[in-house]
């Protein structure tokens, strides 16, 4: 661990010019590229991958919402955990304080298994800052957790310094989530872009002879890459090829029963509209509307555009 300390360190040294926040951000990012990391981050993604949740992985992944279940549910303890200082500074109000000390904690489950599942299938940069930001929501809990007990054993003042020490790790666990969920763009929907960056027009992608039935092929809407599939009944299905979750390649995917599945985490889009059906993507990919012009050539724009 000597040489990630040493490459933190190198990263925040300063030559006059860079105040205290353009270094913790320079911290941060360095924390992204620290491979030591990888020793942890590999064994615990493998235990994290290997938990039989079947369907419910789904469900924690935030599918049915359409995004992450994670930010939702962890605005229980940290709302909890923010009431309970705001009653510490107040008189006589040891007992709900300490109710929402506990409250809090037993809502940190949730929250902390549905950021592992997410954390699991995420890129090597974004899981070596998820560790960071783990170990920070860790020891809050840990702080917590401790605080609730020295509250229940009547020690209210140990209860209390327990509780802002706690309150202080979890604020540094929700900047480091800011970090990697907006500067790493960790949970974000990659295809969001796409009907942003592809002009309202008719792209040419070939002859649809060009196309093996069931083998996806990667082409060029202007500046989009997309994923073509001809299925064995002749219909040809557009997709954009960049998965919505991580941007992996769906064109080095495979396609099986109108679906096709994204070969980094096993994301599965039905070819028909798009929509994600399996996996932990939470969005799902563009569709292009398709054609044939006037001399047999396939075509492709989004449904919407002009």
């Amino acid at each position: 661990m000597g040489t990630f300390f040493t490459r933190i360190k190198n990263a925040t040294r300063s030559d006059g010019r860079d105040g205290i926040d353009v270094r913790a951000l320079k911290a941060l990012d360095a924390v992204a590229t620290a491979t030591e990391l990888d020793a942890v981050t590999g064994p615990a993604r493998a235990l994290v991958k290997g938990l039989p949740l079947g369907g419910l992985r789904g469900v924690l992944h935030g599918r049915p919402l359409g995004h992450p279940l994670h930010p939702t549910l962890v605005q229980l303890p940290v709302g909890a955990w923010l009431s309970a200082a705001a009653l510490d500074l107040t008189p006589r109000c040891e007992r709900p304080a300490r109710l929402l000390v506990a409250l809090g904690v037993i809502a940190a489950a949730p929250a902390a298994m549905t950021g592992w599942i997410d954390w699991a299938e995420q890129h090597e940069q974004q899981m070596r800052t998820g560790l960071l930001h783990a170990a920070c929501m860790a020891a809050a809990i840990g702080l917590y957790g401790g605080s609730w007990m020295a509250r229940s054993s009547g020690r209210h003042q140990l209860g209390r310094a327990l509780g802002f020490t706690g309150l202080a790790a979890t604020g540094a666990g929700a900047a480091i989530g800011g970090h990697l969920a907006y500067r790493q763009a960790a949970g974000a929907n990659k295809a969001e872009p796409v009907p942003h960056l592809v002009e309202p027009r008719w792209y040419p992608l070939g002859r649809p002879e060009e196309f093996t039935t069931g083998a996806p092929a990667r082409r060029m809407a202007g500046e989009v890459p997309v994923v073509v599939v001809r299925e064995p009944d002749g219909r040809i299905h557009v997709l954009a090829d960049r998965c919505s979750h991580s941007s992996g390649p769906l064109s080095q995917g495979e396609v099986d029963d109108g679906c096709i599945r994204c070969p980094w985490h096993g994301s599965v889009f039905r070819l028909a509209d798009g929509w994600n059906v399996d996996g932990p993507a939470t969005a799902p990919q563009p569709r292009f509307t398709t054609r044939l012009d006037a001399n047999g050539n396939l075509q492709a724009r989004l449904p919407d555009a002009g």
